[in-house]
């Protein structure tokens, strides 16, 4: 005797969907797993890291004038103007190839992708505070 099926016909569209769903559970599980493991790389997180690495890369090359104009203000010679600035550059980028997004300034790990109590934090940052920079824009002037 077969065992029964609650009235539904094997192969059926119930069938098909609830093998589906079978499926999206397995795989909901598997990537579970797999972020409980620290394999996965959350959108959110990526986005801040990147976020992070390219302020921090910013900042070191808006520096180099300042460190640099000193110095090669009072050479005559091009060649170690040239020197001077690939030397800073150089600097500034080892320094970055050592920079860990998920550190802060303290050296300490920042958390990622976890909110203050434990939970997962679907937003991982505020919206970016980032404002105009330079000049204002000049208003058209209304002509009569």
């Amino acid at each position: 005797m077969m065992p029964s099926t609650g009235g539904v016909k094997i192969g059926s569209s119930y069938d098909e969907a609830r093998t589906r769903k079978v499926n999206a559970e397995a795989e909901i599980a598997e990537l579970a797993l797999v972020k409980a493991r620290g394999e996965l790389a959350l959108v959110e997180d990526v986005i801040v890291a990147w976020n992070d690495v390219l302020a921090a890369m910013k900042a070191k090359m808006l520096a180099i004038p300042t460190k640099v104009a000193t110095i090669v203000a009072v050479e005559d010679d091009p060649k170690i103007v040239k020197q001077e600035i690939e030397d800073q550059i150089r600097e500034a980028l080892d320094e970055l190839s050592n920079y860990d997004p998920l550190s802060d300034a303290g050296g300490t790990k920042k958390p990622v992708g976890k909110s203050a109590d434990g939970g997962d934090d679907a937003k991982a940052t505020s919206p970016s505070k980032r404002k105009r920079v330079g000049r204002p824009k000049k208003t058209a002037k209304l002509t009569e």
